[in-house]
């Protein structure tokens, strides 16, 4: 006891520093969604089906490479004639990751268990210099 009140400043900074360390890893758990680099993984070493449920405007400004585009609004009626496979894994994307967030649980509802929305979306993946593709 005496050692934590003589060095009462010494060990804030040290739980300082430790909550510091684990904020990125805290705030990717938090996210709930792939990061880039884990999506790119995914589709290599799983063929893991990437779905863009953007808006067809979106979708022709820009889509990560080979995705399909369902929108979300007739996601539930179209994905199982899309994807006939449900254990494949799903890799959901839209502009920020909102809308492929709620795309993840229809798919969940659906039967598809490996269903995951790429955290940030879209312009993540920009962020991390992946390729895009327009059409």
């Amino acid at each position: 006891m005496k050692f934590i009140i003589d060095n009462w400043m010494l060990l804030s900074v040290a739980l300082v520093s430790a909550s510091l360390l684990f904020w990125p890893s805290l705030k990717g758990v938090a996210s709930g969604g792939l990061t880039p680099a884990a999506a790119v993984q995914l589709i290599n070493r799983e063929k893991a089906v990437v779905i863009d449920i953007c808006e067809a405007a979106e979708y022709a400004c820009g889509h990560v490479g080979g995705s399909k585009n369902i929108v979300l609004s007739q996601f539930e009626e179209k994905l199982p004639t899309v994807v006939k496979n449900k254990a494949l894994p799903l890799i959901l994307v839209c502009q920020s990751g909102a809308r492929s967030g709620r795309a993840v649980l229809i798919a969940k509802k659906l039967g598809y268990a490996q269903a995951y929305s790429l955290g940030g979306g879209l312009a993540e993946w920009k962020a991390a210099n992946l390729p895009i593709e327009k059409s």
